[in-house]
């Protein structure tokens, strides 16, 4: 029979009006369906070559997300995407073709799984390791609803790293929840492929009457001599080992794989026999990161995630003239290298923190750990306790994952571990799950905690080189993703001391407090003021824990109007430790205005866009000052 090409456009408007994409694909052919996988790819490149996002994991997903509605019903059965930066098609399938085009863009569609976005997206997503804790939670929601429904995950290899993976699997090998989970191994680091015999278990694990038989041999060893018995388990567990799945069925659940997740046809198949089995079963599906754009395809971190980029040659649109914070933190750390007692950890992002240099050239020294952010700062202080000097590099937003391990193995013996925290602030386009708003707060309440910040590469070189220094107590100091709000050269460098903050500009009745990048945003609020013929003071916090109270006992009893900038949240924030000192020294007759960041989750896009929806602009900032005044 003639098979028809599949024209794109009629099925897709089927799809967004007329049917869900389980009865949409459910009627397709193998060939209609690697099609729809072509032209999938093809809006993916069109899109985040324009836009930036994450690429090659979400173009190496593709058929197996097209696999997964081809068997389930997203409306019925709970799909649950592990960071979810991979499920670009999934997007595409449930009604968002043509909004594609805003992808990660302000006002737009989010480059993560939102169900704010779409009743499709199940649960929100953007740090890993959670999916199969939330489909257990699903699973009992649906048993106590008496459905017959159940959730299907997809995870990457790497999310495989982290504890929460294991405390979610320890629980789902002894109550057996029906559930399908998707290990999508893009980098060949749990298991290799074994061939013909591997795809031929992996088929025949699966069938219903491989299912009976071992149901029947179970039933028999438990009457049988301890001698048959012992014996039949170890040919069992001989044929295992020619699998790689023993841990997952030493943990109480049933394996398949690996499968080849490029093949549509061999998916839908082993998806359809997991979903007869009405149990646990891990699919390990093996994908090419990149796949359909060869420029991308392989382990390379760089097509990770991208910025706008020209897909004919792979070159970036954009370039920076300056150095990145990020890039000025690694080379000023390595200036410390000498002394074999510096240490340095990351957690799954060795190019994002700018440790990669120096785990390639230090490898004994510097160690990326994978996605375990609370096993890196307990191994560090560990090594703070044996005499190292441990720097700890991984972004705010992450190491939120790590706060017990902070209090508890860090803070309370006052190990002197150095906490570097990358992409502080506004992040931009990663919106919610990864701004980096709450590393203030939420450090700021530890005991034997010090905090600071430096306002612009040249005092970043200043802040590693007093963390280097300083043994006393754990201290942490933060910095921005792209580039600090003041150019450089602006102001000289000066060492961190202790607890000591920098007036910049001195004038009369009003003080603007920066802290970190908010000296930038302050300094462009003094200019714009100066201009109008005002005299605000210009003062560097630098530090906000220990504050300097000399210095801030000067300058509330000689100002009346206080504004305070910071890329962080307003409660527990900068503000909020200005206002505890004011009043434990017993300062009156001053008004404090913060304008850090309210209430509120913040939204994805382009970074200056959102600064001016949240009224942090210079424009906006200036004229709220000049009514409160």
């Amino acid at each position: 029979m003639e098979v028809k090409t599949l024209d794109v456009g009629n099925f897709l408007a089927h799809i967004d009006k007329q049917e869900s994409p389980f009865e949409r694909l459910s009627k397709c052919s193998p060939t209609q369906l690697k099609e729809l996988a072509a032209n999938i790819r093809h809006r993916i490149l069109e899109v985040v070559s324009s836009n930036g996002g994450h690429l090659s994991s979400t173009l190496g997903a593709v058929d197996l997300i097209i696999g997964m509605h081809s068997v389930f019903d997203a409306s019925t059965n709970p799909f649950i995407f592990d960071v979810s930066h991979q499920a670009y098609a999934h997007k595409l399938l449930t009604g968002r073709w043509n909004d594609f085009s805003s992808l990660r863009q302000f006002g737009g569609l989010s480059g993560f799984c939102n169900p704010k976005e779409s009743p499709s997206d199940y649960f929100i997503a953007g740090h890993s390791s959670t999916s199969i804790s939330l489909a257990i939670g699903a699973a009992k929601a649906l048993a106590l609803k008496k459905s017959a429904s159940m959730p299907v995950v997809m995870i990457g290899d790497g999310s495989m790293s982290a504890g929460l993976v294991y405390e979610a699997l320890n629980e789902l090998g002894d109550k057996k929840y029906p559930m399908v989970i998707i290990l999508n191994d893009n980098k060949m680091s749990i298991s290799k492929p074994i061939g013909a015999i591997s795809n031929y278990l992996s088929q025949i694990l699966t069938t219903s009457i491989y299912q009976k038989i071992r149901d029947r041999i179970k039933k028999a060893l438990t009457k049988m001599p301890d001698s048959a018995t012992y014996l039949a388990k170890r040919f069992e567990e001989s044929l295992k080992l020619i699998t790689p799945g023993i841990l997952f069925e030493e943990l109480g659940l049933d394996y398949v794989g690996p499968i080849d997740g490029h093949n549509i046809e061999l998916i839908i198949a082993t998806l359809q026999k997991a979903k007869e089995m009405r149990k646990p079963v891990i699919i390990h599906a093996q994908t090419l990161k990149g796949k359909g754009y060869e420029i991308a395809e392989g382990r390379f971190e760089h097509w990770h995630g991208v910025g706008p980029f020209d897909v004919s040659t792979g070159s970036a649109l954009k370039s920076s003239a300056s150095q990145s914070p990020t890039a000025v933190f690694s080379k000023s750390l390595e200036s410390y290298l000498a002394d074999e007692s510096v240490v340095g950890v990351t957690a799954a992002m060795p190019s994002g923190t700018g440790l990669d240099r120096l785990i390639e050239k230090y490898p004994q020294r510097f160690w990326d750990v994978a996605i375990c952010e609370a096993h890196a700062v307990t191994s560090m202080a560990a090594m703070a306790k044996e005499g190292f000097k441990p720097f700890v590099a991984i972004y705010s937003t992450f190491l939120q994952r790590a706060y017990d391990q902070i209090i508890h193995d860090v803070g309370i013996l006052g190990l002197p571990v150095r906490f570097c925290i990358d992409r502080a602030g506004i992040v931009g386009e990663d919106g919610e799950t990864h701004q980096g708003l709450l590393d203030i707060a939420y450090l700021r309440s530890i005991p034997n905690m010090v905090l600071f910040a430096p306002r612009d590469n040249a005092s970043l070189q200043q802040a590693v080189a007093f963390a280097y220094h300083y043994n006393d107590s754990p201290c942490a100091f933060r910095y921005p993703r792209g580039s600090f709000a003041l150019e450089e050269g602006i102001f000289a460098p000066s060492e961190f001391k202790l607890g000591q903050a920098e007036m910049l500009k001195s004038g009369k009745k009003m003080l603007l407090v920066g802290y970190g990048n908010g000296v930038g945003r302050a300094y462009k609020v003094y200019q714009a003021l100066s201009a109008e013929g005002y005299e605000p003071s210009l003062l560097d916090l630098r530090f906000v824990k220990p504050l300097d109270k000399n210095m801030l006992n000067q300058a509330f009893k000689t100002h009346t109007h206080i504004c305070v900038f910071s890329d962080s949240y307003y409660m527990g924030g900068v503000a909020s430790a200005l206002l505890e000192c004011a009043a434990e020294e017993n300062i009156k007759d001053i008004q404090f205005k913060s304008f850090e960041i309210k209430d509120r989750f913040v939204s994805h896009g382009n970074t200056t866009l959102v600064e001016q929806s949240l009224g942090l602009d210079t424009a906006h900032l200036v004229n709220e000052i000049k009514e409160w005044i």
